[in-house]
This record gives C-alpha cells, structure tokens and sequence, in this order.
C-alpha cells in the first residue's frame, strides 16, 4: 500500500501565487513568468565565446503570430544528413514559450549533440486557447515540415540538412502530452516525403478522475503537487469536461484509443519521485499491450523536470534520447506501426 499523506486544503488563489500568474478582468491570464526569455542566435556573433547551436525564429504563417523555432549545430556535417526533431516544450499548458531559456537551452544542447535540426514549435496557451489548440498547433507545425521537404513555397536554407525521413516528435511533461496526441491525430495525413520514425515523451502529464498510488504518496510534492494539477488541468481542458477526457487521460478511451496500435517506436522516461509516474507506467503498459515498440527509461528518485536542475540527469537523458533517435531502424515490423 502507497504511503499516502492526507491532502492539505488548498485554494486556486494559492496556486495562482505559486505559478505567477492571475486573472486579467477580460478573462484572460496575466503571466508574472520569473524564467527569462531569449533571442535566437542566428550566427556566431563572438568567436571567442561561441554558441553551441544557432537558432532563429520563423513566422508560419504572415495571418497568425504562430512561429516555430528553428535550431542547427554551429559546424553541421556537410557529407550526411541530420535527423530532425520537432520540440514541443512544457508549462503545464498555461505557462512558457518556445524563447523561454530553459527550452532554448534543452534544444541547443540536442541538436549540438545528437547532432540534429530541432523545430522548437511556440503553440498557443490556455486558457485563452483551450485544448486543442496546442494539439491544432503542434500538427501545423508538422505540416509546415511537411511544406519545407516538398519545397513547397521554397526551403529555409538550414533545412537543406535534414534528412526529411528520419523525423521524431519529443516533448517534455505537458509537451509530451501535446506530442502524444499529435503523433495520433497526425495519422490521419499524407505526410510524404517526411516520415515519423518516433516519438519520445519526457515525464508526460496526464491524469485522471482517481487518484493513483504514485499521486497519494507525493501528494504535496514540491513540483507538481495535487492540488495545483487540479487547477491547471481545469484551465486547460474544454470547457464541462472531466479530468478523464482522453486529453487528460489517455488509458480511459475516447476517439483516439483505437488508434495506437498504428503508432511509430515510443521513448518514454520516468522517474519514481515524480507524482506523474503511474501514469506514465500506465500509458507504457497501454502501448506495449498494443505492440507498439517503446523504450521505457525508469529511474529511481527524481522529480518532476529534473534535467532543468541536475546537469548530470540532463545528460543521462540527452544520451539516452540520442541513442533511441540513432538506433531507430525501420524494420518490417515496425514499419507497420510507422505509418505516417
């Protein structure tokens, strides 16, 4: 039995505190974010103090603020193509940006050391947008990849380096949500010539109308606690729907369920001080009882966005994401599940 605490009374006033934010009087969220935001760095301003990747921002679409953020390492080989890698970040769906440092920083790193193009998607928040117009925002993107490897409208010079059929989804906790999702709607397109090899999914956030084993015992964690996952996930879901919608819970059925079994190899990591873990568990033992291929990474202490904090973890996964990209071969078997 999970050692569960008793839950302490909490209020949105409180969580709104805790994550910086309030309520403007038209209904939308004044957002006091403490986490810098940068600027791409397009080229190699001090060359005693280079970047380790360059990065500039394209706007999708000359009707919409929508943009994507586009990373490539300083020296990319000239005599192999790299994989690409569309990065959805964090923020619990309420908070961030894809400019935030964190992210810019995860997504400099990746493609540096894989090596590889990442496109590091900015997608819209709620409450303002509900759910799914993260999901909407995320599958533009991939269409615009989609456009640039046909050449359709022309071709952003840096991207004459991607190897447009060894293309993978990441994201990390609600971005892994995003990408979970987006990986299923997407299987309703003709994506040629880019081909979805993976998808990896960082500590995912979903949940559920009951409270699993892993959600009692941190029930007060520091990162992720109860109380404000309830907030967020109220803020964030369409409007009169409960915490076991298929966008919060995926294990509970919904339109999506039946097809999983159509998804590409999965790389989903955990770690066991993360309230979120079970669900985790639960979506792997979901997709394996499919037969879908997944790469489960479980880790023992830890908690919600580690790699943020701990330089050592970021790299453990850094490695192991880079491994799952770079062995991933379409085999027969696989094939049938990579149907993009």
């Amino acid at each position: 039995m999970a050692d569960e605490k008793v839950a302490k009374p909490h209020t949105w006033q409180e969580a709104f505190k805790i994550l910086g934010i309030s309520w403007n009087s038209d209904g939308t969220l004044k957002r006091e974010i403490q986490i810098p935001m940068v600027n791409a760095t397009p080229s190699v301003t001090d060359p005693k103090n280079p970047p380790v990747a360059l990065s500039t921002d394209i706007q999708l679409s000359p009707k919409s603020e929508a943009y994507v953020r586009l990373y490539i390492p300083v020296n990319p080989p000239t005599n192999t193509k790299l994989p690409l890698i569309i990065y959805i970040h964090g923020g619990d769906f309420v908070l961030f940006s894809a400019s935030t440092v964190i992210f810019h920083e995860f997504c400099n790193n990746i493609a540096s050391q894989f090596p590889a193009l990442v496109v590091s998607v900015e997608y819209r928040l709620a409450p303002e947008n509900r759910l799914p117009a993260a999901f909407d925002d995320a599958l533009n993107a991939i269409f615009w990849v989609k456009n640039q490897a046909s050449f359709s409208g022309g071709r952003v010079p840096w991207l004459d380096y991607a190897d447009f059929s060894r293309v993978f989804l990441l994201g990390s906790s609600a971005g892994a949500n995003i990408v979970y999702h987006t990986a299923l709607r997407a299987l309703d397109f003709d994506l040629r010539p880019i081909r979805i090899r993976g998808i990896l999914l960082n500590q995912p956030f979903f949940g559920g109308a009951f409270r699993t084993p892993s959600e009692l015992r941190l029930i007060e964690d520091p990162y992720v606690p109860l109380y404000m996952c309830d907030v967020l996930w109220s803020l964030a879901l369409p409007p009169y729907a409960n915490r076991d919608h298929e966008f919060c819970n995926p294990i509970a059925g919904g339109f999506y369920l039946g097809r999983v079994p159509r998804l590409p190899r999965v790389f989903v990591k955990a770690d066991d001080g993360d309230p979120l873990v079970d669900r985790t568990t639960q979506l792997v033992q979901l997709l394996k009882g499919y037969k879908v291929p997944v790469v489960y990474e479980y880790n023992q202490g830890g908690f919600h966005g580690i790699e943020t904090q701990n330089k050592t973890v970021a790299q453990s996964l850094f490695n192991a994401m880079k491994n799952f990209i770079y062995s991933t071969r379409v085999t027969y078997d696989e094939e049938s599940h990579a149907s993009f």
